[in-house]
């Protein structure tokens, strides 16, 4: 006997299980892991990409991530109802990852990135920089000549050269007197070419040039690299809208309404996600900034291509589940059949968004105004539409997503501004870089996840477990001091290159984590439980679009830590490290002072919930 699950054909018989679960969650998992490899694998690389190769400025790199991230955030509320309403999660889960993998494969495309050149006196020399990683070195070149050179805030100077052969014996001479002169001078990117300024100035480069005294010039790729970029984070973005929410709806189907075995089913589920993004920082990382970007994302882009296929080709094992709400057969919009019609505008939906990342500055000034003008009416329809515990709990849901938006714009640094301080201001081992500091957040939650849940647990069971206000309060608290320890490090840990350990990043990243386990499980869970059910879904768009405001806000916050590069290298590492400390020591306040407070308020937001823990 065959029955229908919102549209969709179920298979009939006993349901098949694996370990105990319906084995759908199998297909489902590491259709996530792969997802997650590939978002999380891109991510890693992202902003050293775009202050590397396109020689972005650190203040436009982290403004071009933060719109990205928001519309990431963003474009599953229209995805989610684009589902629920006509494709079912299924089929829109397919065209998410189909929109995906092309958009992760594009990224593969570097084409000729950005070119800065240094001009001093009437001599225009290209500046080249080798290596990915903190031990690049920067190059002036004209012709044959090529030098190595730093600039610092007091000029350029010569750190090496790379002579001709007409130069060559001269160079041969320089290396001897290095030899018999001992270390290098402080400040050199590579002590071990270190030549002597003569053999520099022989070659034509001054060996110590003064600010004022020479004139930089930044050319972007603007014709083909960059509109190649923004097509294909505008392919991420709309397969993303199509793909985040659709998956977890198709995992909660393959369970019944009062299954006990739900929520175990989505802890596995989460453990996919951040395995995946484990994974993914560690090889794309390592890929990427070793031997070419177009290696890591390609990576990527490959993650994502199993994950498609083993979604496809999984489909039986859903068993039907994720269906459409209504049969799909002889619907059409505009005369287009349903599924097609939905294939072209996601299509089509690409290319405003494209032109919305050209001009990502429209997406920061007006997303937080479009936001706060849609909570003011939801507050509004819940101040006079609903009545007693109705009212007080959802004006407690609406509390508590106005403090995530605090903790979301704060934790989610980890993209912009704590991997570029990863790779300025950071100690790394010579087997470790700054996109692969990413891992730190998922490798703690796979070991730290299960230890909270079951704290959690253990504290129910003795009527002592926290509340949800409680809870937030601490993910504000925590992260608050994850920033908090690196504005000590900054003040107190530095080396003589102004770099602080890698331990006191890993700290930052552990405060985060354990931040995030105490907020984020039990934020999707307070929208449903405190929501009234007939405005559920328009709450969770939301909670969606609070985050993607927090995305905004994060981006706000890192351009402030943003300092002067020069082809993607820091000119001034003491100043920058001062910046991060002084930065991350005003936020770190903040979130810990926000959530003492919220802390405060608990007894009168718990009262609000009416019952609800």
């Amino acid at each position: 006997m065959s029955t229908t699950d919102a549209g969709g054909a179920l298979e009939g018989g006993p349901r098949k299980t694996f370990l105990g679960h319906p084995r759908g969650l199998v297909i489902l998992f590491f259709t996530e892991m792969w997802e997650r490899f590939s978002y999380y694998g891109m991510r890693a690389l992202l902003v050293l990409y775009l202050t590397q190769h396109f020689l972005f400025g650190p203040a436009e790199a982290q403004g071009i991530y933060a719109a990205y991230a928001a519309l990431v955030y963003l474009m599953p509320v229209l995805g989610g109802m684009i589902a629920d309403r006509y494709l079912g999660s299924r089929k829109a889960v397919i065209i998410g990852a189909v929109l995906l993998v092309a958009g992760h494969f594009t990224m593969a495309f570097e084409g000729t990135g950005g070119k800065e050149s240094l001009t001093i006196g009437q001599t225009t020399y290209q500046i080249e920089v080798d290596g990915r990683d903190q031990n690049r070195r920067m190059f002036a070149v004209n012709g044959d000549e090529r030098v190595q050179i730093a600039i610092t805030p007091e000029g350029v100077s010569t750190v090496g050269a790379e002579p001709s052969a007409a130069n060559a014996a001269d160079a041969a001479v320089a290396a001897v007197a290095e030899q018999t002169e001992g270390a290098a001078p402080a400040g050199a990117l590579d002590p071990a070419t270190q030549a002597a300024p003569a053999a520099a100035q022989q070659a034509g480069f001054p060996a110590f040039t003064a600010a004022g005294g020479y004139t930089l010039e930044t050319v972007r790729d603007t014709q083909q690299g960059e509109p190649v970029l923004f097509l294909a984070l505008s392919l991420i973005i709309v397969g993303v809208g199509f793909l985040k929410a659709n998956i977890s709806t198709v995992v909660g189907s393959l369970y019944e309404e009062n299954d006990p075995r739900r929520d175990g089913g989505f802890t596995i589920f989460y453990v996919g996600i951040n395995l995946g993004s484990f994974l993914a920082t560690a090889a794309c990382s390592y890929l990427g900034i070793k031997y070419g970007w177009a290696y890591g994302f390609g990576l990527a882009g490959i993650g994502m291509l199993f994950g498609l296929l083993t979604f496809v080709l999984g489909q039986n094992w859903l068993e039907g589940r994720g269906g459409p709400p209504v049969p799909v057969q002889g619907r059409s919009i505009l005369g287009v059949p349903l599924v097609p019609f939905f294939w072209i505008a996601g299509l089509v939906a690409v290319f405003p968004t494209w032109l919305l990342m050209r001009r990502h500055e429209i997406i920061e000034a007006g997303l937080p105004w479009i936001a706060g003008v849609i909570f003011i009416l939801v507050v509004g329809y819940t101040v006079i539409q609903l009545k007693g515990a109705e009212r007080s709990r959802m004006l407690v849901a609406q509390v508590l997503i106005f403090f995530s938006v605090l903790f979301w714009a704060l934790f989610e640094q980890a993209g912009s501004s704590l991997t570029l301080f990863a790779d300025q201001s950071t100690e790394m081992p010579s087997w470790f870089n700054a996109a692969m500091t990413q891992m730190f957040n998922p490798g703690i939650i796979v070991i730290g996840g299960p230890i909270v849940a079951a704290l959690w647990v253990w504290l129910g069971k003795r009527n002592r477990e926290p509340s949800t206000p409680v809870k937030f309060s601490f993910g504000l608290m925590f992260v608050g001091l994850g920033f908090l320890v690196l504005m000590w490090a900054a003040g107190n840990m530095a080396n003589s290159d102004f770099r602080v350990p890698l331990l006191f990043l890993f700290l930052t990243y552990f405060f985060h984590t354990v931040g995030e386990l105490c907020l984020s499980p039990v934020g999707l869970s307070m929208i449903t439980k405190l929501s009234v059910a007939r405005v559920v879904g328009m709450m969770m768009g939301v909670w969606f679009l609070s985050s993607s405001v927090a995305h905004i806000v994060a981006g706000i916050i890192a351009k402030a830590t943003a300092t002067d590069t020069v082809a993607g290298v820091v000119t001034d590492r003491a100043g920058a490290l001062a910046t991060y400390g002084s930065i991350f020591g005003t936020i770190g306040w903040v979130g810990v002072g926000v959530g003492v407070f919220l802390l405060l308020i608990s007894p009168i937001l718990k009262k609000g919930m009416a019952g609800i823990h």
